[in-house]
């Protein structure tokens, strides 16, 4: 029969047992209060994923090492081996030419759609129809959003937002229903495309991250089990370790293909979205990301010879955005360190209100999707009236008489937008605000036009992408951080170095560069990937001693004052995250002192009745198996059995007339694909199984279905050691057994929320005092924002 054991009772801890406890759980949201699943802790198997809230659950990177599986191996032949490593290559050669081509597309439509919105108001201007013209335009970018926000609240609302704390999320070991469906793809694709054409002060880099992650996660599990698109000869990957890798490979190819940058793209999954790297998968992933550059590469070709509308050269992955050669001088090298120093105080003023907004539409989002949709709405015609406003504000200015290009502009791109100026003057900001997001870039990256903007429309345009930004992402679309913050940073660096003027030998499109940097850098807190993928964008590396320099500045300072953006949005959206360090009093304490209970154990052969009566009573992932005299001399820990397996076993109705060991025939009424990973809401369940009262008295034999070798700690070893070996082997259980033998084999589990401050301080509330914080700047008490 199955035994029921407080592990407070084993071992003497004051840890209060409790009447059930969740294995897959998350960090509690304070928005998620009301939804949280245990009374003994706090925290909840919930998370708001995308503009939805949504359960949770660990993921398991552990391979279940029980006879069944080594069965089916030994069975294998070495043209399986191959085949199954053959079948990873070309599985990367296909994420790369995939993403390369939707991120390709997404530019290609982004470009022509709001070029011919562009187009249409630049004429309606020029004939001085203003009030045709805001309508036109405002009307526009109404439909836009609007469009965008209908098919991402009814179809997919896991596709709102970057998706890139989601993605980060599931590669730390916690995942999420939807978040890589078939449908969120989609929404994530058209969503994007139509968010960013409205003028939102959004990017498509983060979605193109999620994009990519989603090709590769359908690819992995052979393509999406609800419309019956599936391939059986990708059943090798139904497993979370392999499609962890595919996901990290889809993840750095979405970033190479939103900027072109291949090795960048490497870097960002290495330094910001992986927590375990190998370097089998990082040849993998660079060969994922060369594929992207190569498509990129010649679908520019394509292009560049005027077949893509109103596409043109633009775009921020098309272009090299200043090749001149830099030359700097030590007396350069101060004002690049103040800029440096204000971007990181600025950028971290960015994450502060990012994360301070984000929570208060959190709460709308919670609401009916009317709400949300209402939301966006209003933040598009507030964005409309700004971007279409403050352009008259700003003086017209006379054309320059050796510029490369018409001036003023006529038509969509350019630097010189004539607006309401008259003939032969432009308007410098609505050249920035009558573009997207990367012809703004390319603008303000541009080199010798130092000249061509006045210093009180750089301040205007900073200032409104700066709080437009923070107050565009969170609404029901997908939209992306990278591109809002390289706009509002090269803003800042540009008006830097309208300030500096003549005291540097810097030009004012490198000062936007680094200007971008430092934004990047103090808001992401991350440096070689991003001095990487601005020196590809860039195509300049003799600039590569100010960038590391900014970035290394940028991101000090910003780390005293709060954490990385994605982490913040993680926190806020309740994903239960390990970070790669242990808090210090977690060294005070001992994985028995946060064990709970009662502890759930299976005997080696085990009645029917007593393994469907604990299923359906608790939701526990595993179990323990022990082996109790006759079947062992003494009390021995046999492996661990998953929840999945067992109701495998109870579906397949593997049962014994009397409990004695199955036979060898045990394994002939089953195949892989029985027991291959399935997604979550798409299992099995033991509610949906009809067992008669005379199959509920019979027995199953769990030897040969048990994980025989799971990670065990002993009971006295420190939670932070155990943190450690946790994280890094990407576990979902974690045995707990005692040190001192004679008692029975398991003391208890461990598992994600174990490790969660909140669960391990609502045990040691004494421990909160002595809660290790990292050293942070703090305004006076009486000070307060939001």
């Amino acid at each position: 029969m199955s035994v029921l054991i407080s592990p407070a009772l084993l071992n003497g801890s004051s840890a209060p047992a409790t009447e059930t406890e969740e294995d897959e759980e998350s960090l509690t949201h304070p928005l998620l209060n009301s939804l949280s699943r245990s009374a003994s802790n706090n925290t909840s198997q919930v998370a708001i994923v995308g503009s939805s809230v949504s359960p949770i659950e660990s993921l398991d990177y552990e391979i279940m090492e029980n006879d069944y599986f080594k069965q089916d191996w030994r069975r294998g032949e070495k043209i399986q081996i191959l085949q199954y490593v053959s079948m990873k290559w070309m599985m990367c050669f296909f994420i790369g030419l995939l993403v390369g081509l939707v991120g390709f597309c997404n530019n290609l439509a982004v470009e022509n759609i709001a070029g011919m919105k562009f187009v249409v108001t630049s004429d309606l201007m020029r004939a001085r129809r203003y009030t045709t013209a805001f309508l036109v335009f405002a009307s526009s970018n109404f439909g836009l959003t609007l469009f965008a926000g209908l098919i991402t609240a009814f179809i997919a609302p896991e596709a709102a937002g970057s998706g890139i704390p989601e993605v980060k999320a599931y590669l730390n070991g916690v995942d999420a229903p939807a978040i890589f469906s078939l449908r969120t793809l989609f929404v994530k694709i058209v969503g994007s495309i139509s968010a960013v054409s409205g003028s939102l002060v959004i990017g498509k880099a983060g979605p193109m991250v999620h994009t990519g992650a989603c090709i590769a996660a359908l690819m992995g599990q052979g393509g999406s089990q609800k419309y019956g698109f599936t391939w059986k000869w990708l059943k090798y990957f139904k497993n979370d370790r392999d499609r962890r890798d595919l996901v990290t490979c889809g993840s750095a190819a979405g970033m190479a293909a939103a900027f072109r940058a291949p090795v960048g793209g490497l870097l960002f999954a290495l330094e910001e979205m992986a927590s375990w790297w190998r370097s089998a998968l990082l040849w993998r992933a660079f060969f994922t990301t060369a594929v992207v550059a190569i498509v990129l590469r010649a679908l520019i070709d394509v292009c560049l010879s005027g077949k893509c509308g109103l596409f043109g050269k633009g775009g921020l992955i098309m272009f090299d955005v200043t090749s001149a050669n830099v030359a700097y001088q030590i007396w350069d090298v101060p004002p690049v360190l103040l800029l440096a120093v204000i971007g990181g105080i600025w950028a971290s003023l960015y994450n502060f209100l990012q994360d301070r907004v984000l929570r208060i539409y959190n709460r709308i989002n919670e609401r009916r999707a009317a709400y949300k949709i209402v939301l966006a709405l209003t933040v598009s015609i507030f964005t409309s009236c700004l971007l279409f406003g403050l352009p008259w504000l700003a003086p017209c200015r006379p054309c320059p008489s050796d510029t490369s290009e018409p001036c003023p502009t006529i038509g969509r791109n350019g630097n010189y937008k004539k607006f309401q100026c008259p003939p032969g003057h432009y308007n410098d900001l609505a050249s920035l605000f009558f573009n997207t997001n990367d012809d703004a870039i390319k603008n303000l990256f541009s080199k010798n036009t130092d000249a061509e903007f006045h210093p009180f429309s750089m301040l205007i345009f900073f200032i409104t992408c700066f709080f437009l930004s923070i107050f565009s992402y969170g609404i029901v679309a997908p939209a992306g951080l990278f591109v809002p913050v390289i706009v509002t940073g090269a803003a800042y660096g540009r008006f830097i170095g309208m300030m500096f003027g003549s005291h540097s030998t810097l030009n004012h499109g490198l000062f936007a560069v680094l200007g971008s940097a430092s934004f990047l850098g103090g808001s992401m807190r991350m440096t070689v990937s991003l001095c990487v993928i601005i020196l590809e964008l860039t195509n300049d590396l003799l600039l590569l001693p100010l960038m590391m320099l900014v970035l290394l500045i940028s991101k000090t300072v910003a780390d005293a004052f709060n954490g990385n953006i994605y982490d913040l949005i993680m926190r806020a959206k309740g994903f239960p995250y390990l970070e790669c360090h242990a808090e210090p009093y977690l060294r005070q304490l001992a994985v028995s002192d946060v064990v709970t209970g009662p502890l759930r154990l299976f005997n080696g052969i085990e009645k029917v009745g007593n393994i469907v009566h604990v299923l359906k009573t608790t939701g526990h992932n595993g179990f323990p198996v022990v082996d109790e005299p006759p079947h062992s001399a003494a009390p021995v820990l046999f492996g661990l059995v998953l929840r999945a397996h067992l109701v495998t076993l109870l579906k397949k109705k593997a049962f014994l007339q009397n409990p004695v060991p199955a036979g060898d025939d045990a394994f002939e009424q089953f195949s892989a694909d029985d027991f291959a990973k399935k997604g979550l809401d798409h299992g099995d369940r033991v509610e949906d199984i009809q067992l008669t009262d005379e199959e509920m008295d019979m027995f199953i034999d769990l030897h040969p279905f048990c994980n025989t070798s799971p990670f065990t700690v002993v009971e006295t070893m420190s939670l932070a050691k155990a943190l450690m070996l946790f994280r890094e082997v990407g576990l979902r259980h974690l045995l707990v057994i005692p040190k001192v033998s004679g008692r029975i084999p398991v003391v208890g589990i461990i598992t994600r929320h174990d490790f969660m401050p909140e669960h391990v301080l609502s045990l040691h509330p004494s421990l909160a005092k002595s809660k290790w914080k990292r050293l942070r700047v703090k305004l006076p008490r009486g000070v307060k924002i939001i």
